[in-house]
């Protein structure tokens, strides 16, 4: 008798170091209590001039953002996923997981740059979105007779430059792979050259990428390209 399809649960999931070319590793992991019900990307291009009559045309600068927003749900009268640490009757001690990515988490770190958020990986199944958590507004719903919150909503807010779409790639049998089965694409920006963009990204091999993606002229790229940075062919 076959088993039953095990449901895929979204997780933030947090992300650390990531530098020349090399993949950022998997911490910290924080499952949802149920998984949202719809999830809003935004993508947004800057663009410049056009706005007076009989002017020039409108000129594509570059990307700002991509957003990804959700609204959660946490309630400590329903049955807790075993992947969830007890709340002890109280939702906030749920929330609180998502609150992590909010905070600093090196704040005596004598190097300024280090004391920020994480950076945090939202995946659900084929979804995948790395970025860093903007804002989190929380609302408690339903509070016990003691006045201690037993259920609260959650609205998260997800940024990151540049546009790029991720898949995380689905194995045989519902495994997911980890970071290898990420693809991102990287939007060029106007005047952006591939080896710009690949020092963005901390690559230094930006021919090899040239050759992997079927870029000629990697001086003078199209804006609004979509670039895969993540590969490379060697000459």
């Amino acid at each position: 008798m076959p088993q039953p399809q095990q449901l895929a649960k979204a997780e933030f999931v947090e992300l650390i170091g990531g530098s020349n070319g090399q993949p950022a590793s998997e911490g910290k992991t924080v499952p949802v209590q149920f998984n949202p019900q719809s999830l809003k990307l935004n993508f947004s291009n800057q663009w410049s001039g056009g706005d007076q009559p009989q002017g020039s045309s409108p000129q594509f600068v570059g990307t700002s953002t991509t957003k990804l927003s959700m609204e959660l749900w946490f309630d400590v009268t329903l049955p807790i996923p075993d992947a969830m640490p007890d709340p002890g009757g109280d939702v906030r001690r749920m929330t609180q997981q998502v609150a992590y990515f909010m905070t600093v988490q090196n704040p005596n770190d004598p190097n300024q740059q280090a004391r920020v958020p994480p950076k945090v990986r939202f995946r659900w199944g084929s979804f995948v979105f790395n970025g860093t958590m903007e804002s989190m507004d929380e609302t408690v719903e339903l509070f016990s007779n003691d006045g201690v919150p037993l259920r609260a909503s959650v609205s998260v807010n997800l940024s990151k430059h540049d546009l790029a779409f991720e898949f995380n790639q689905q194995q045989r049998g519902g495994s997911t792979p980890g970071i290898a089965g990420t693809t991102p694409l990287s939007l060029a920006k106007a005047g952006d050259s591939l080896q710009q963009m690949a020092a963005r990204a901390g690559i230094s091999n930006w021919q090899g990428v040239a050759r992997a993606n079927g870029i000629t002229n990697p001086r003078q790229l199209q804006p609004g390209a979509l670039i895969n940075l993540s590969v490379s062919v060697s000459s």
